[in-house]
């Protein structure tokens, strides 16, 4: 059985923003301590619904706090308790194979993580500890992908970012074939995870192969029981000068979870520019639990 063991650090770093006090603090898995930030919740929030937004490689939790600040400013009313975990040495155990950070190197336990974070928020703060869902960034989409894969008993909805599935060649996790509804934003234009598929290369060094985002969409698609063609929606262009426009595409019916491609022309390895993803991805997973209820 997997050895989980749940532990406070001896203290609690507090820092405050201008609206808000973001707490770090840690949980003990596996001999490690492994660190994660959230806001000080304004009031109750019993049930509210756990959403994990995961970094990019390299990158860390509170540098997400920013980008999410629209989605974090109408959490209370929402019931969203968003959590902005660390990866292990700054990185994610993903499921590629040829990542040569030391959080895949050692084969860290993230699955330990994050039912080690389930089981604190659901203990200080009563969140719903049934479900949980997930906002990640190129490296932190392919974190997603993992939760999405592995722990679907759990993880109802993730929204990927810049980020493709690994090829068959470069997969290292097992998966559950369970479907979980997904969304996916990439750029035609990304010269990191590319649109249609194939290496990963960032400074010259490649990190293995990934499908392109049509294979990655029909994946989720296909797993979740869709047949035949996506609806297709060209979104309005809400800033003209920054040389990118959207194309939704959308697997959609009562009793499957939803899957979503925003396919952004132009686009690089990036947010996008015509929409905030943040609010869009918590619009897609209230959807998910409309359709439960």
């Amino acid at each position: 059985m997997m050895k989980k063991t749940l532990c406070l650090i001896l203290f609690v770093v507090c820092f405050f923003t201008a609206d808000s006090q973001v707490i770090t603090d840690s949980v003990l898995v596996e001999n490690h301590y492994r660190i994660f930030h959230f806001n000080k919740p304004m009031g109750v929030t019993k049930n509210y619904n756990l959403v994990f937004v995961l970094h990019g490689s390299g990158g860390n939790g509170i540098e997400m706090m920013k980008p999410a600040l629209t989605l974090e400013k109408i959490s209370h009313k929402e019931q969203v308790f968003l959590v902005y975990p660390d990866g292990y040495k700054n990185y994610w155990n993903e499921c590629r194979k040829a990542a040569t950070s030391a959080a895949n190197l050692e084969n860290i336990n993230e699955q330990a993580f994050f039912d080690s974070l389930i089981l604190y928020f659901t203990k200080n703060y009563q969140v719903n500890g049934q479900r949980f869902f997930a906002i990640g960034l190129s490296g932190g989409g392919h974190m997603a992908y993992k939760l999405a894969l592995t722990m679907p008993a759990t993880c109802k909805g993730i929204s990927a970012i810049v980020a493709n599935l690994p090829d068959s060649a470069n997969l290292d996790c097992t998966e559950s074939k369970i479907p979980v509804a997904v969304m996916i934003t990439n750029g035609t234009k990304d010269p990191v995870n590319p649109y249609t598929g194939g290496q990963m290369m960032v400074n010259g060094h490649s990190f293995g192969g990934v499908l392109s985002t049509t294979k990655t969409f029909n994946y989720w698609a296909t797993l979740a029981g869709y047949k035949g063609e996506p609806v297709v929606e060209q979104l309005p262009d809400r800033d003209t000068a920054n040389a990118q426009t959207m194309t939704k595409f959308t697997f959609k019916t009562k009793g499957k979870p939803e899957v979503t491609l925003f396919q952004v022309t132009g686009g690089t390895h990036s947010f996008p520019g015509d929409m905030d993803v943040f609010i869009n991805s918590w619009q897609f997973f209230k959807r998910q639990m409309k359709e439960k209820s």
